[in-house]
């Protein structure tokens, strides 16, 4: 899949996927100003353009990206797996998307809802499965 930031600066190739998660977690909000969706693209993600996307350490094992020269929130990347985590909206054809999972449901504030029926968790089922620690 091919994607780029707002300015076109940094551009994205990842393996392809079809499914979208969303995070609910106060410190994807804070980010985006919404939820974060997400696609889940592993290790396999090159960066390519005329800029390299900035980083900010936002936990012990974690970093967000982000195009130092329009803004664009980029990645969140997993460190100890190099997994890339990638904005559902850098993708053009994102028709082919479809939602699949919804993750920190306990934090999603009252003011919005999906019609869309998923599977979801809690903060503290997603990090039983997949570790602890925090965001």
């Amino acid at each position: 899949m091919k994607a780029k930031c707002l300015c076109g600066s940094v551009e994205v190739t990842a393996p392809d996927h079809e499914e979208v998660g969303v995070c609910h977690c106060s410190m994807c909000r804070r980010w985006g100003g919404g939820p974060m969706f997400a696609v889940h693209c592993g290790p396999g993600v090159e960066f390519g353009g005329t800029t390299r996307p900035k980083t900010y350490r936002s936990s012990e094992w974690a970093e967000r990206g982000f195009c130092p020269t329009c803004g664009t929130h980029l990645f969140y990347h997993l460190l100890p797996s190099d997994e890339y985590i990638l904005s559902a909206g850098l993708f053009q054809g994102e028709e082919a998307f479809r939602l699949a999972s919804q993750i920190f449901i306990d934090e999603k504030p009252g003011f919005y809802d999906f019609a869309n029926q998923t599977p979801v968790m809690t903060g503290a089922e997603v990090f039983a499965q997949f570790g602890s620690g925090e965001k």
